[in-house]
């Protein structure tokens, strides 16, 4: 075998049709758009509609409600950390806060903080500094020696604001 015998398999590389070049191509002519009528031409968006009958999405019933004011938090269970401590990725002289979880790769996400959880069980004795925190987590920590602190996390569009001095406050001082 030489380097200038080598070649794709049978099949693995396919060039696109290119429609509309003839009659002798089998796409010549309408290029497979059938023929006249808005679906022949360019530009189509009629996508959902059904000929004047209430669409499809229109007949189904919509439920639910997505709260834009919703708080984001990256939700930890307490067994996963104790997972992580016994791993030796976690400290426990430290405050483990939402920068240690996600440096450990527990904490996805959650621009509003870290929300513990109090699924698994926690026998090591850790300082905790988070936005929220369950009610059995809490126990499970103080009974394990440990403490938590919640804290208020304020999200860097608002820290951005007071830097330039356009709080909600100062906003509504400005109104009146």
């Amino acid at each position: 075998m030489k380097l200038n015998d080598i070649r794709d398999n049978e099949g693995a590389r396919k060039s696109r049709v290119r429609v509309g070049r003839g009659i002798g191509s089998g796409l010549g002519k309408t290029g497979g758009r059938g023929q006249k009528g808005q679906k022949s031409r360019s530009g189509v968006s009629i996508w959902g509609f059904e000929g004047g009958q209430m669409p499809l999405h229109m007949r189904i019933p919509k439920r639910g409600f997505n709260n834009p004011f919703a708080k984001d938090y990256a939700e930890v269970n307490l067994g996963a950390i104790q997972k992580l401590f016994d791993a030796g990725k976690l400290d426990a002289k430290g405050t483990i806060d939402h920068a240690a979880l996600k440096a450990a790769g527990v904490a996805r996400g959650g621009k509003d903080g870290v929300r513990l959880l109090g699924k698994g069980s926690l026998t090591a004795k850790l300082n905790f500094l988070v936005a929220g925190v369950s009610a059995g987590a809490r126990e499970a920590i103080e009974k394990a020696g440990g403490k938590v602190e919640v804290i208020e996390v304020v999200p860097a569009s608002e820290k951005a604001a007071a830097k330039k001095g356009t709080t909600r406050a100062a906003a509504k001082k400005a109104k009146a």
